[in-house]
């Protein structure tokens, strides 16, 4: 039971880490190259607004850090909770944190496929030179930006560094969010193997 207990503050702590990371990922999307000028003007991209590493892999992410936590450190309530209590509580933890980080993950994969939200020449489908903002990438099926990196200079014209901010951010989201259905899944078997120990013991 001890090292069920033990394993629950090491995985709270691990998940309000990874939470915080997702969070101040999210909060950099919003200011491309650190100018708060182009979040006031709403040229920030749809991925990047919807928040998802804040709300997600963050704020919800955090909550059931918290009570991972509380669990392991038997804290408050927690310190007189039976192995029901406890498993109701795990699962309703692992459930939070397990749709926070998938809403995460999903949404940073559809950003990494969809590409940057910036300025770009459309000149080449009319004969003015015209600028106009959206996503350069996005329809672009038979180069992949990703992978052809002489397409970041010349895709984006505005930021000018949008497509490594990007790449960057939205890439840390991902791994961050895969990390945490990682704990998630260790916290899962940690709990039941917590919840026989606990049977084992009354019996």
């Amino acid at each position: 039971m001890t090292c069920s207990q033990t394993c629950s503050r090491i995985l709270g702590l691990s998940l309000s880490t990874t939470a915080l990371v997702a969070a101040g990922a999210n909060v950099a999307l919003l200011f491309p190259d650190w100018d708060v000028s182009y979040l006031l003007r709403g040229l920030i991209g749809r991925h990047a607004m919807l928040g998802s590493g804040l709300w997600g892999g963050g704020l919800m992410v955090l909550t059931a850090a918290a009570l991972i936590s509380f669990m392991g450190w038997r804290y408050g309530c927690f310190s007189k909770s039976g192995p029901c209590q406890s498993m109701l509580t795990a699962l309703f933890s692992s459930g939070l944190a397990l749709l926070g980080a998938l809403i995460c993950f999903i949404t940073s994969g559809v950003a990494l496929k969809d590409g940057p939200f910036c300025m770009f020449d459309v000149s080449s489908f009319n004969q003015t030179q015209t600028w106009k903002y959206g996503y350069p990438f996005k329809d672009m099926h038979n180069r992949n930006y990703l992978y052809d990196h002489s397409l970041w200079n010349s895709g984006c014209l505005e930021p000018s560094k949008a497509v490594v901010w990007h790449v960057s951010f939205f890439s840390t989201l991902l791994c961050v969010s895969l990390l945490q259905i990682f704990l998630v899944v260790v916290h899962f078997f940690n709990s039941i193997l917590g919840l026989f120990c606990s049977l084992c013991e009354k019996s």
